[in-house]
C-alpha cells in the first residue's frame, strides 16, 4: 500500500528525475520569446510524467529538449531586442539628420 507522502519517483539504481527546466521554460516564454518558449514548457511537463512511468531515457530526452527550446527562447528574445534597438537609433538618426534644426542650416 502506498503512502500519499512518498517520495518524488526513483530510477535506475534510486536516481532522482531529471531537471524539469520548466521554471526557465515559463520565464522565457514571458519574458524572451512566447513561441519558443511554449514548446520548451510543453517538454518541461513531460519529464516527471515519463520518468513516473518508467520512461527514463524519455524524461531525460524531454528534459534536455527543454532546456534547448529555453535556450533558443532566450536567445531568439535577445536578438530581436538587439534588432529593435539597432532599428530605433537609425530611425532617431535619420530624423535627426533630416531636422532642419540639428543640422546647423538654419537662417537667422
Amino acid at each position: 500500500m502506498s503512502s500519499p507522502y512518498e517520495s518524488a519517483p526513483v530510477g535506475p539504481s534510486g536516481s532522482q528525475p531529471p531537471p524539469s527546466n520548466l521554471v526557465w521554460a515559463i520565464l522565457t516564454t514571458v519574458l524572451c520569446c512566447l513561441p519558443f518558449g511554449i514548446v520548451s514548457i510543453v517538454f518541461a511537463a513531460q519529464v516527471n510524467g515519463k520518468w513516473a512511468s518508467g520512461d527514463y531515457a524519455g524524461a531525460q530526452e524531454s528534459s534536455r529538449k527543454a532546456r534547448r527550446w529555453a535556450i533558443i527562447a532566450a536567445v531568439a528574445g535577445i536578438i530581436v531586442t538587439v534588432l529593435y534597438l539597432v532599428f530605433l537609433f537609425a530611425l532617431g538618426g535619420l530624423a535627426a539628420l533630416s531636422d532642419p534644426a540639428t543640422t546647423g542650416t538654419l537662417d537667422q
